[in-house]
This record gives structure tokens, sequence and C-alpha cells, in this order.
């Protein structure tokens, strides 16, 4: 069990006044025994002296008086002294006691071996302090002896007995007296150490109360106290402690709440690691990449967490060489990620070593080599006709001007391939446009029936021409729409033109338009279109690219039925940029079926 500080004080302080007040009443008490033990050995030596006066006639006469007479001479003397009065023998017997009855007289034991009867035999006087045989009570003997030592007779020993029966009373009632004295200054010294502990430990109570408040983060805590000494010292000390510590981990915190705002934010992976590979912290980005949550990464090495070979051998160059590194990596899931490695430059455990940011450059790359298969596209489309205009005027240059019939048809093909070829660049040009954001799609309510009513209307004589049976079916409770109609109208329109173009003679071609059907979310909020054909359709390798930059299934008969493979492609965007959505299915038994997804 553990004591608070106050009791501490208190109890050290009433064990040292405890101790001081036995000290002194032990003192006092000896010191009073020994001077009343001195004054009775004082009054016992004039007491003897007188008595050895009045007994020396006895001892120079020629022989003693009977025993009853000498009793009777004893205990006249001991009631003149107040004293015990014994007469002794040379040989230690007892010749009268005044406290012994006559009868009894002779059978008192020898008092030869008695201490202070030995000393009289030695030295002629003796005294000593014990508990009588006789009497039993606690008793300062002197002896002395009577006559000369030289003389011719035996001498004889007078012994006086003193009780000290008034001694102890009187230190009896000294010790009640100073047990009162000193149990009264107790109490009070109770009272004061209570008090003085209180006033000395009531502060540093405070101060703790302060530093368990603080300790469970309590900082606005603040210890109050008037006193100038060191515990205000103390207490003065721990308030600015706590206002710096306060501050301190207020700017902490702005600068962590600053610095996990960024990492959080950043769209690029964060992972830090120590001198020893192991993870210390990563940012949601990385999260997302690695599909690895803070909680599994953090404390493992970094090897044990990804086994990328290419990304473990980047992280111990940067560890073992200590300088920065880069590279590029490509996870299983498809994603291509940009590794830009920095030294932090700690060294002990727990510190930051080194920091991995990981861009995610899949996009990037996926655009790239989009740009690259535009290019390469572009220039194939442009250097065809190009070719072929180039070859019919070499050869018109070589002669075949001469020949009207051969010119007029040269003409007539290089007047096909410059169509061509200008189809190709207002097709590149529009989708430019649409791309760039230069072009502004308006923004009307719209019925869609209508915008069907002018499609089939531009679009009947070319299906007409090839015997095509055309189809539109509209429910007439569709929502209306928001949106640009021209640009709603090129979109149907390229759809069936492409439709026509890839169906043979005598297909069917139908339009239709329905509401979207309720779903688990909600009820249907837009409309949807379809164009389904009974053509050749679009195999199931070819459908997710065939809205993509002069993509054809087939090169050959597109050229020649005159497309330019950027038609779907201006499509997508046109859907898109209304809020829609657009893809391409399979037409069972044949033919394809595009849907277009357009919000009310």
């Amino acid at each position: 069990m553990s004591l608070s500080i106050r009791w501490k004080v208190t109890l050290a302080i009433l064990f040292a006044l405890l101790c001081g007040f036995v000290i002194a009443g032990v003192l006092a008490a000896r010191s009073l025994a020994e001077q009343e033990l001195a004054q009775s050995g004082e009054a016992l030596q004039v007491s003897t002296h007188l008595i050895a006066l009045d007994l020396r006639p006895l001892v120079t006469a020629s022989s003693l008086p009977p025993i009853p007479q000498l009793q009777t001479i004893v205990r006249e003397l001991s009631q003149r002294a107040r004293a015990r009065v014994t007469l002794i023998d040379a040989s230690g017997r007892v010749l009268a006691d005044s406290a012994v009855r006559d009868g009894d007289l002779a059978g008192v034991e020898n008092h030869r071996t008695r201490p202070e009867i030995e000393q009289a035999v030695a030295t002629g006087s003796g005294t000593d302090l014990r508990a009588s045989h006789t009497t039993g009570e606690r008793t300062l003997y002197r002896a002395v002896r009577l006559g000369d030592p030289g003389a011719a007779s035996a001498p004889l020993y007078l012994r006086l007995g003193l009780p000290m029966t008034a001694l102890e009373h009187e230190l009896t009632i000294l010790q009640r007296n100073l047990t009162l004295a000193f149990g009264s200054a107790f109490l009070i010294a109770v009272a004061m150490s209570v008090w003085l502990a209180r006033s000395l430990t009531r502060p540093l109570s405070d101060i703790t109360a302060a530093a368990r408040q603080l300790a469970g983060g309590n900082l606005s805590v603040a210890v109050r106290t008037s006193s100038r000494d060191e515990v205000g010292l103390l207490a003065d000390t721990l308030n600015r402690m706590t206002r710096e510590l306060r501050s301190k981990i207020e700017e902490l915190s702005e600068d962590r709440s600053q610095l996990l705002a960024m990492l959080t934010s950043m769209v690029e992976g964060v992972m830090v690691l120590d001198s020893k590979g192991r993870i210390l912290q990563v940012n949601p980005a990385w999260e997302r990449m690695f599909g690895v949550t803070r909680n599994e990464a953090r404390g493992r090495q970094s090897s044990e967490v990804f086994g990328h070979p290419k990304l473990n051998a980047l992280v111990s160059a940067v560890l073992a060489a200590r300088t920065g590194q880069e590279g590029e990596i490509l996870l299983p899931s498809g994603r291509c990620l940009n590794v830009e490695a920095s030294v932090a430059g700690g060294e002990q455990d727990n510190e930051a070593c080194a920091v991995l940011v990981f861009h995610d450059i899949t996009e990037l790359r996926r655009l790239e080599h989009i740009r690259k298969d535009f290019v390469a596209n572009v220039s194939h489309e442009l250097r065809t006709p190009l070719t072929s205009i180039k070859g019919y005027v070499e050869a018109l240059l070589d002669g075949g001007k001469d020949d009207p019939q051969t010119s007029v048809r040269f003409l007539d093909i290089i007047l096909k391939q410059s169509d061509r070829l200008n189809l190709i660049l207002e097709d590149l040009l529009q989708l430019s446009k649409i791309e760039s954001g230069q072009v502004q799609f308006k923004q009307e309510p719209l019925h869609i029936g209508s915008v069907i009513e002018r499609t089939i209307a531009m679009i009947k004589p070319l299906a007409d021409k090839k015997q095509h049976r055309l189809i539109a079916q509209v429910d007439a409770d569709l929502p209306l729409i928001t949106g640009d109609q021209e640009r709603l109208v090129q979109v149907l329109a390229n759809l069936l033109d492409n439709s026509i173009k890839y169906t043979p003679e005598g297909g069917q071609i139908t339009l239709s338009a329905r509401r979207l059907p309720a779903t688990r979310t909600g009820p249907g909020d837009g409309v949807e279109l379809m164009v389904s054909d009974t053509g050749i359709g679009i195999p199931e390798a070819d459908r997710p690219r065939v809205f993509e930059r002069f993509y054809r299934v087939d090169k050959a008969r597109s050229r020649e039925l005159g497309g330019t493979g950027l038609g779907l492609a201006i499509v997508k965007h046109i859907v898109e940029g209304h809020g829609g959505q657009i893809h391409v299915e399979a037409n069972v038994p044949s033919g394809s079926r595009f849907v277009v997804r357009l919000p009310a």
C-alpha cells in the first residue's frame, strides 16, 4: 500500500515528535530518580552516622545487652531515623532488626553475604539498592562498621534501609504528569503536523493532478498557487512547460494535418521506408495502386508486401547506395507506374530513410500508344489517296493526257481520291474541335421523335438505293431530353449510314427509341436509342475497338465504301458530350446493334 506524500510528511513529523517525547520522558524520569536517589543516599548517610554515634556505647561495653533490649533500642532508632535499622555481628548473624518481630529474629538468614555488609567489612561502609528479602520492598541500604578496626572485640555492623516507596510514588506521579503533558503536546503536534503537511503538499497534489490531466491530453490545465517558495517555482515551471508543450503540439498537429492533407489528396502514391526497408507510411493513392491497406503494409518489409522483382531491386539499390533512383514498373493489374525514389537520410529504426513516389502513367502510355497509332493511321490514310493522286498525275504526264478517254478516267479517279482526302481532313478537324472543347453543344429541350424524323428523311434515299427496309419504332411516352438537335441528327445519321453501307442489298435496318427501363435504384429516367441491322456484323474481338480512330474491321471493304474510320469516334464524343453512353452488341442471328443511352 503506497502512502501519499502528505501522509508521509505527517507520519514522519509525528514519529520524530513521538521519539522526542519518549526520550524526553525517559531522561526526565531517570534524572528525577537519580536526583531522589542521591538525596536519599545523603539523608541515609546522615541518619546512619547519627545512629552509629548512639550505638557506639554499646560497642565499647564489655558485653551486649540482651536481644529484647537490643530490639527495643533498634525500633526506637528506626522510628527516629524513619528507616529500617539492623544490627549485625561479625559473623553475619542478625542481632536486632526493626522490621522483624522478636520471635522471628532467630529465623532471619545470615547477612554476611549482603553486598553492603561485604563492603562495610572491607572498607568500613557500603551501600546497595535492591529488593529486600524480608519486606519485599525496593530498599536503599547503607551499612557501617561500629568500632575501630584494631579493637580487641569483634566489630558490629549497623545497617539502615530506606524504602524507595516514596520515590516510586513520585516517579509514578511524574510519569503520569509527563504522559498527560506529552500526550497533549502530541495531539497539538498531530494537528500542527497535518496542517503543515497539508500546506506543504497541497500545491504538490495540485501539481500531480495537473500532471495527470496533462498526461491524459488536457493541455489547457494550469496549476494555481500563491506560494513563492520552491513549490511555487515548480508550479510556475510546470505551467510554462504546459504552455510550451501546447504550442509545440498545436504546431506539430497543424503540420501533421497539412502533411496528411497533402498525402491524402495526392494522386501519386507515396511510400516511406526506414534504413532496413520496413514500410513506415503510405498514402491512400498507394493503397489504391497496390490493393494493400495501410495497416497491412506498415511495419513490414517492402519485399514482403509486393513481390515485384524490379521494384524490389530498385528499393535495394536506393537503400544500399543512398542515392536517388528512378524506374518504371508494370503491375499485374496492367497499371504502368513511374517510380521516383529519393533519400531522406534517416539511419535509425522508425526514421524515414527513403521516400518512393509512384506516378500512375497508365493513361499517359495509353495516350502515347493512341497517338502513335493515330499518327500511323493518319499517315497511312493520307498517304493512300496522295499516292494514288501522284501516280495518276505521273501517268497523265507520261502520255496519258494524249488519250482523251484515259485522261478522263484518270482525272475521275484523281477527283474521287481528292474528295476522300478532303473528307478525312474534315472529319479530323471536326474530331479535334470536339475533343478540344471548341464545339459547344446546345442545351435545348428536345423530343427525340423529331430528331428521328429528320434523320429518317435524310437517310431514306440511301436506303432505298440499296433496297433496304428502313423501320422506325418510337414509343409514345418518351421524356424530353436536353441537347443539340443537329449533333444528335449527326449521330443517328452516321449510325444509319454505317448500317446501310455494311448491310447487303435487301436488308433491314431498324431505328427504335424507348424509355429507359426501371432499375433497382429507381424508375427509368432517360431515352434508349437502338440502330440494328441484318448486315455482316462485327466480330466479338473487334467490338471494344470500333470507336477508336481509323479502326476498321475490314479495311479493304471500308476504303471501297468510302469510310474514313473516324465516324464512330465522332459519334462517341458527341454522345458523351450529351452525358450519354454508347456501345455495340451482336444482333442475333446476324448484323450488329448500336445502343445509345441519353439522360432525360
